[in-house]
């Protein structure tokens, strides 16, 4: 029996000879086979292979059975007897390590200083500092079983020396003075572990196999590994004292492997020099993982190389069959052909756009090769959660694609996600946990409410949690569920904008009215609450009490077992699942029963709210699994599960700067780190390592894509270095250098005009298979002519009814949005975002809004006292002091406008129906109020503008042709220019029926089009003709540079349209108005004059 070593540059050759292997059976024929592969995707694709070569008769039945795939973990646990219990494992030895790290920190012994400082121990001053490094106790114990467990499998003679009571650091030195607390902490946690260390065990296991054989199969296999830690070698190596033991290792190049033959054992990196043997660029500086295995590995008995078939004559092919040389060989003369595209690398504008090109590169690989399927592409990207969702968009949900582009109908299949993200059970615990552990802000609450199984659990339906927004927004709710559970922030004493204050309002509201003057207790009522929707504002009472609940009850310290019932009834209380989703309470059920199972009798360990935090992320992170590979879909993964595995074309998508590969920062407390010797995992050379297989693995193409200019700013990123020595290579493959060939520089618009032309980024035909893509072209590149206004002329004349005053108040108070409003045609708003934080300031809109309702309380004679209790029980008003002074300035405001219009009222408020006969058989209807005997006094918090002007006019000139025998007088009061009240008087025109027809008139033609009448700008116009400028157009000019931005404008005449499409000459159906040439200055003329000539100031 004896170690057998298989190479080849390619594991498809490997997977044949393991085939031929496999082929001969055993002597027993129900003896299984024991394969042990580096990852589930390559245990996937290895057993469809073998199904081709084993089997009945032919082998043609596409049947793999009789073996069992494990991975390398597995069978090292039974080989050392931990199958069922490795008490070493880090997910298990963090609990003793735990005790040990609570017993020394509380006995402060001298070598433990720096840990229990570290762990908040010590007086450091800031009680906010001792928490926070408190909270880091679990995180800090697993983190040292982690690094326990590395020096197990990389130095197992160090952890012996400690044993032993020394401090080397496993390479022939001492430890360095910062680093001496472990071997302490080592030892300790050794004593408390009732098993042996795994320096013993190893030693015990290793002479156990050379003395005698194990249970294992005669015959066993290790394939598609590049990289063994030291122990698992060592004791592979004693396996193979009484097994045929087969290592299948994926090797690009024969060449090099012999010529570092004679390099064996460890030694310092730094002192490695086997980069200096190698010959090919690519294989020196991605090969490093590959070189330092062959130089650990135990003796082989046989070592046979798999040669490839051969290599295609492409560029891919070329730089191939360089790797496989391990040389460069430009010569015989290599000319890259036109159409050659076996190698592509793709600069883009960002991540989405990055999936926008993968998505047209593989139709375009489809559509040129009628044999390629899905199934033969292989996308990885070293960041799956970035990308998952930007994939998912692209290419669409399966059933639910819309087909708007080509590439919805492909099935593809994303695997190693975080459970958390597929399983929403899951989810909504981790979002527990981040409310639990946050300030439950208003934000945070609405996302989980808005999960699938909260949503299910509550009954909330689309609509109701808009309904359900909305009220958290006009509640003013924040952060906080009530004032106590602001205590860690020191506002325990400000209620307001808590979740509790905000429930208060919304009950309080389903019972009382706003305008009731007076609220129960601290709750103002919330004047949004129809009577139909108190059923809906129980049920959010309900979600908020019972999250209050579980948040309260995830606190403070205790048990293990504790935390994890509390999660579980916690989620239950909260969602309802399907009867056909059913397995996320079961895997939700399976991933809390592991944390207890690996705490075995420690379960009783205390813990807080950090702990658990840290426990569950790393527990519900993202692991691959065998059902999501190899199934006839295109595969999307992250670089690990499918490396080595061939495919026709494989995808390297997100491979940016910074991001590819890994930053390796390294671990203070890492012995490992300080001085690392061959061998030793190092998570940069393992992703280049990555990259160099994934190159070998590719049959026909070779995709790369990365962000090479910034999305936002326009600026250069350089490509990945290993992107950039592949680019340096690839130039010294052929003659010519092919960067200019094969890097694709691509725009930033998918509808940009190279990507619709021919030979634009690809050659012999267009880049992109986006129809939209290719209407945006052409739009493009069609006439550029000026957006075409919204109607060519007015619309057709409807018949004409009778006038309500309240409708035609309504339209004179933005006159372009009442034809809008005629349509009910929406016009775009900016959505309000919702706040999560307390309003420190109030702005210039909030402001006023406060103003106008403290006047609007003033006016109908409240309390000065009563309008600020009511603002500060609204929540809108600042924490504290700052909070009441801004609310005594702005009360001080209202006060003054409201004793302004008080001076103007007489007698008691009284009101007036009008019915006005306009003639053609209609009438002008409706109610005035208030009217104080023959005024009507109309008062705003706003800066007195052209609307409230207009707006009292208006009402003046119905009340005056409604009823004529009065002496009428209407009054608008405002807030100055600079301050103060600024206060405009009006008299009746002498022929007010002759004005309203008028205004009736302007009504009328503005419900058939966008009139040229923007209020500021339409009223400047008129005020200069009063003074007789001979250019009106300036002072225009100045009011319509601000007032353009307005929605209606921008959808009537476009977006920043100048003043001149105003301008228009009148048509031959409208008034003339003498001296006026334009539209906008004839509706301003007959709209404004009569008011201006009315007008006076008070």
């Amino acid at each position: 029996m004896a170690l057998h070593l298989h190479r080849a540059e390619d594991t498809g050759a490997l997977a044949a000879g393991l085939g031929a292997l496999l082929a001969e059976p055993p002597a027993d024929p129900f003896a299984a086979e024991l394969v042990l592969v580096s990852a589930r995707g390559m245990e996937r694709w290895l057993s469809q292979q073998l199904s081709h070569v084993l089997g009945r008769g032919a082998a043609a039945d596409g049947v793999c059975a009789g073996i069992e795939f494990r991975s390398p973990t597995s069978l090292l646990a039974e080989i050392t007897g931990t199958v069922d219990d490795n008490p070493w494992d880090p997910d298990a030895l963090v609990w003793p390590l735990l005790e040990v790290v609570d017993a020394v920190v509380a006995a402060r012994p001298e070598w433990a200083g720096t840990l229990a400082t570290h762990l908040g121990c010590t007086e450091l001053g800031s009680p906010d500092e001792v928490q926070l490094r408190q909270g880091r106790r679990y995180a800090v114990a697993r983190r040292l079983a982690g690094l326990f467990d590395s020096y197990a499998k990389a130095r197992p003679a160090m952890l012996a020396d400690w044993l032993a009571g020394g401090s080397s650091d496993g390479t022939g030195g001492r430890l360095d003075d910062d680093l001496l607390w472990q071997p302490h902490l080592w030892r300790a946690t050794a004593e408390r572990v009732d098993a042996d260390p795994p320096p013993v065990r190893q030693a015990k296991t290793i002479a156990r196999l050379i003395d005698s054989p194990s249970d294992l199969p005669p015959r066993l296999s290790l394939f598609g590994h590049t990289r063994l830690p030291a122990a698992d070698l060592e004791l592979l190596g004693a396996l193979a004292t009484h097994h045929d033991l087969h290592l299948w290792l994926p090797h690009p190049s024969d060449p090099l492997w012999q010529a570092l033959a004679d390099l064996r054992g460890q030694e310092p990196r730094h002192a490695d020099t086997s980069r200096l043997r190698v010959g090919h660029p690519l294989l020196q500086t991605l090969g490093r993982d590959l070189r330092e295995l062959q130089r650990g590995l135990p003796g082989a008995h046989t070592d046979r190389f798999h040669p490839r078939t051969g290599f295609p004559d492409t560029l891919l092919g070329w730089l191939q069959s360089d790797i496989s040389a391990d040389e460069v060989r430009p010569i015989p003369p290599r000319h890259l052909a036109k159409d050659d595209r076996s190698v592509q690398i793709h600069r883009c504008h960002g991540a989405a756009r990055q999936i926008d090109v993968l998505r047209d590169v593989l139709l375009g690989l489809l559509d040129d090769d009628e044999t390629l399927q899905p199934r033969d592409i292989l996308v990885m990207c070293p960041d799956i959660e970035t990308y998952a969702p930007l994939i998912t968009a692209a290419f669409g949900a399966g059933e639910h694609a819309d087909l708007s582009h080509p590439a919805q109908g492909l099935r593809v299949r994303l695997a190693d996600r975080a459970l958390t993200q597929t399983n929403p059970l899951l989810g909504v615990l981790a979002e527990l946990l981040d409310i639990a552990d946050g300030r439950a802000t208003a934000g945070a609450v609405l996302s989980l409410a808005h999960s699938d199984p909260v949503r299910r659990r509550f009954a909330w339906s689309d609509d109701d949690l808009v309904d359900i927004t909305e009220w958290v927004g006009a509640a003013g709710i924040r952060w906080g569920f009530d004032a106590a559970h602001r205590t860690p922030y020191e506002l325990q004493r400000y209620p307001q904008n808590t979740w509790q204050f905000g429930i208060d309002r919304l009950l309080v509201g389903a019972a009382m009215s706003d305008d009731s003057q007076g609220w129960l207790g601290t709750a103002l009522p919330l004047d949004d609450v129809d009577s139909n929707r108190v059923d809906l504002a129980g049920r959010l009472t309900e979600y908020v009490q019972r999250l209050r609940d579980v948040v309260d009850r995830l606190s403070g310290a205790q048990p293990l077992d504790a935390w994890v019932e509390v999660l579980r009834d916690g989620v239950a209380e909260l969602t309802r699942v399907g009867p056909d989703e059913q397995w996320q309470q079961a895997q939700l059920d399976r991933e809390l029963a592991k944390v207890l199972t690996h705490a075995g009798t420690r379960s009783g360990t205390t813990l807080r709210l950090p702990d658990i935090r840290s426990l569950l992320r790393r527990q519900l992170a993202g692991r691959p699994t065998r059902a999501n590979f190899r199934t006839g879909t295109l595969t999307v993964c992250t670089m690990v599960p499918m490396r080595s595995v061939p495919h026709r074309v494989v995808c390297l998508v997100g491979l940016d700067d910074g991001v590819f590969p890994r930053a390796n920062i390294a671990d203070g407390d890492d012995v490992l780190a300080r001085h690392p010797l061959t061998g030793e995992r190092d998570i940069r050379s393992e992703d280049r390592q990555l990259l160099l297989d994934a190159i070998c693995s590719a049959t026909d193409t070779l995709v790369i894509t990365y962000t090479g200019t910034d999305e936002h700013s326009g600026e250069h990123r350089p490509p990945a270095v290993p992107v950039q020595e592949l680019l340096d290579a690839l130039d010294k493959t052929t003659t010519e250098p092919a960067r200019d060939h094969i890097v694709a520089d691509h725009p930033l618009q998918p509808f940009d005009i190279r990507t619709v032309a021919r030979d634009g980024l690809v050659p012999d035909r267009p880049f992109t298979y986006d129809p939209a893509a290719l209407r945006g072209a052409r739009a493009v590149l069609g006439e550029r002519r000026p957006k075409p206004r919204l109607i060519d002329g007015p619309l057709d004349e409807s018949p004409c009814g009778d006038v309500e005053l309240a409708e035609l108040l309504r339209f004179f108070a933005n006159p372009v949005r009442g034809f809008f409003r005629a349509l009910d045609y929406t016009l775009p708003w900016d959505a309000d975002e919702l706040s999560d934080a307390i309003p420190v300031a109030i702005d210039g809109l909030g402001k006023w809004a406060v103003g106008e309702r403290m006047l609007d309380d003033l006016k109908i004679g409240r309390d000065p006292d009563f309008v600020i209790g009511a603002e500060w029980r609204r929540g809108t008003l600042p924490p504290g002091r700052l909070g009441w002074r801004q609310a005594h300035e702005i009360r001080g405001e209202a006060m003054e406008l409201a004793t302004a219009a008080q001076t103007l009222q007489r007698g008691a408020a009284g009101a007036l129906d009008i019915d006005v006969d306009l003639g053609g058989g209609r009438r002008l209807t409706g109610t005035v109020a208030p009217l104080w005997q023959d005024r009507t006094v109309t008062v705003t918090y706003s800066k007195l503008g052209a609307k409230h002007r207009l707006q009292a006019w208006v009402t003046l000139v119905a009340l005056a042709a409604g009823a004529p025998g009065r002496e009428w007088e209407a009054y608008c009061i405002g807030r100055g220019p600079r301050g103060g009240v600024h206060a405009m008087g009006y008299q009746p025109p002498e022929q007010p029926l002759s004005v309203l027809r008028e205004l009736v008139a302007i009504y009328d033609a503005g419900r058939r089009e966008p009139l040229p009448l923007p209020l500021k700008t339409s009223l400047e116009w008129a005020r200069a003709r009063q003074f007789d400028d001979p250019v009106p157009e300036r002072g225009a000019e100045s009011e319509w540079r601000f007032e353009k931005d307005g929605a209606e404008y921008a959808e009537a005449w476009g977006p920043a349209a100048p003043l001149q499409v105003l301008l228009d000459p009148p048509r031959p159906d409208e008034p003339v108005v003498p001296g006026e040439t334009t539209r906008l200055g004839a509706y301003a003329s007959r709209l404004w004059r009569p008011l201006l000539d009315a007008e006076r100031r008070i």
